[in-house]
């Protein structure tokens, strides 16, 4: 259901200036509270602290405020969150070389080569989103096919998911990478036949081979980084984040952004392994800070790697590998190890797990750790993208959260068929089993692995389907979530995954003024219609964030 009027109709120019009452009226507005009950509603109340005070219905008396925002019938939203991404990869990601959307090799040789030409003061080209799989090459990529590109400098490309990197060969000189280097513990380095020479692919930890002479971003880069990722997930109608893999480098560019009134996005951190968590949190969490745009939850710890590179950790070989099941990351006795140094200091844990194996292996260490770190924990799985069945009941203890990203079932589809058997399909991307388990689903995109656009990711939860509508009746159809559950695991579900409802995450009274003002209902649009909503307004606090511009889509 689309709101059939220009975008210039909501291009205001005013924002509600901090300590004065405001009344966002004439709206169309959807509120959920905890358990997913919708509430629809035409005015919002929003006190001088920036927080909402009442909502209204039509019959309802408006008060006298300072100020009125006449939203000329747009759909009034809450804030969405998402759950799992990475704030600094969004940014660096827009500034830097992307290939996401390259269908072949050739394709990508051609953007690699004319990037290279339009900047030829960087000493190395770098840039992500690579995928073998999209491209039907059958094979990764090679140092001989990036070197077509580029030979003069050294080159190095992060494949899409972020769990393997491409080098061509004067990058691989300057890493003094050879056939004797031998593969690290959870990375392995793709070769050439007998002479095991590297064949410029690297699987999760082997990246770091190359990735330690790659030059690293200034403090001034960071932060222009982290401008462009707050623009960009403003103007997806996102108000909060839970950052994935925080770098101390990173919380010092969240810090001055803070001191400097300039984080608008709320940011729940997740550091990135136990040194980076103590670095940053020293004894434990950090406080909220700047109004509860800041606050260093826990730790991000991995567990295995991706399915598109086949590193994810699997119970039985892949089904177009025979012979290997991944690569775990980290031993039995160094997970439940690092996990203990966190609980210790009542860190929030969230470990990223794929493959079945990973996700048996952090619940079966759940329930070992749960007894001793007693209290409301919140332990997060990252991605639970492959679940044996068998396992999906473990979630209903100890209160697990499942953080998922619906936008990889699409996007993942056609791969995981090739890498499983139809009966580990069946519990591949299953977020209605796992949420009847009693466990909370909490929805993110995990950009810039996927794009940040929310209502991709709507759409993917409640059809299964891709943009093209594929396949048809939806991928295993009994998955899928209702409508309500999509929004409000991309909104009260993200929050509580990050002990944040009590603060932001709904729009009820108390709360923070954290919405969006869209150009259709979410709850009512076609799944094609959702994929191409418009944010007109993004609100954060009760400060306007974001507007739209006259024209842009």
């Amino acid at each position: 259901m689309k709101l059939a009027f220009a975008t210039c109709a909501l291009a205001l120019v005013w924002t509600a200036p901090v300590q004065a009452d405001t009344l966002i009226d004439n709206v169309q507005g959807i509120a959920l509270d905890e358990e997913g009950k919708v509430q629809r509603f035409t005015a919002l109340w929003i006190d001088d602290e920036g927080r909402v005070k009442q909502l209204l219905d039509r019959a309802d008396k408006r008060p006298q405020t300072d100020y009125r925002v006449d939203g000329k019938g747009a759909y009034l939203i809450p804030g969405l969150i998402d759950a799992h991404l990475h704030v600094m990869g969004i940014g660096f990601g827009a500034l830097t070389l992307d290939l996401s959307d390259t269908a072949s090799l050739a394709e990508a040789q051609a953007r690699i080569a004319e990037y290279a030409a339009a900047n030829p003061s960087r000493r190395w080209i770098i840039g992500r989103g690579w995928n073998q799989e999209k491209w039907g090459l059958g094979r990764f990529p090679t140092a001989a096919d990036l070197d077509a590109a580029v030979a003069d400098r050294p080159v190095w490309l992060e494949r899409v998911d972020g769990h393997a990197g491409w080098a061509n060969t004067r990058a691989l000189e300057l890493a003094g990478v050879t056939a004797a280097t031998r593969d690290p513990a959870g990375g392995r380095i793709e070769r050439i036949g007998r002479t095991q020479a590297p064949a410029g692919v690297f699987i999760d930890a082997a990246s770091q081979l190359v990735q330690r002479v790659v030059p690293v971003p200034s403090p001034g880069d960071r932060d222009v980084a982290l401008s462009m990722a707050q623009d960009i997930l403003l103007a997806n109608g996102i108000t909060a984040a839970a950052d994935m893999g925080t770098s101390i480098e990173d919380w010092q560019s969240f810090r001055r952004a803070g001191d400097a009134g300039a984080l608008k996005v709320r940011i729940m951190s997740y550091a990135g392994g136990p040194e980076a968590m103590e670095l940053i949190g020293g004894p434990g969490p950090s406080p909220w800070l700047y109004q509860d745009r800041l606050r260093l939850n826990g730790v991000k710890l991995y567990l295995d790697g991706a399915l598109g590179s086949r590193g994810a950790w699997l119970k039985q070989p892949y089904a177009d590998d025979p012979g290997n099941r991944g690569l775990p990351l980290a031993s039995p006795s160094q997970l439940r190890n690092m996990m203990s140094r966190a609980a210790l200091d009542r860190f929030q844990i969230a470990v990223h797990a794929i493959g079945d194996a990973a996700n048996a292996e952090i619940l079966a260490t759940i329930d070992e750790l749960a007894p001793t770190y007693v209290g409301e924990r919140r332990w997060r799985i990252e991605h639970a993208q492959i679940v044996d069945p068998a396992d999906l009941a473990a979630f209903a203890r100890h209160g697990v959260i499942a953080s998922m990203q619906p936008v990889h079932q699409t996007s993942d589809r056609l791969m995981a068929e090739a890498r499983l058997d139809p009966p580990r399909l069946e519990g591949a991307y299953a977020w209605k089993s796992i949420a009847e388990t009693g466990a909370v689903l909490a929805f993110g995109s995990d950009a810039p692995v996927e794009s940040s656009d929310p209502f991709a990711g709507l759409a993917a939860a409640f059809t299964r389907q891709d943009a093209d509508a594929q396949p048809f009746g939806g991928w295993f159809p009994n998955q899928r979530v209702t409508r309500e559950s999509a929004l409000w695991g991309f909104t009260y579900g993200g929050a509580y995954a990050g002990f944040a409802e009590s603060r932001f995450g709904r729009l009820a009274p108390g709360l923070w003024a954290d919405f969006a003002l869209i150009d259709r209902d979410p709850l009512l649009a076609t799944p094609q219609e959702l994929r191409t909503t418009q944010v007109l307004q993004t609100w954060v606090g009760g400060q306007q964030a974001f507007i739209r511009e006259e024209g842009v889509r």
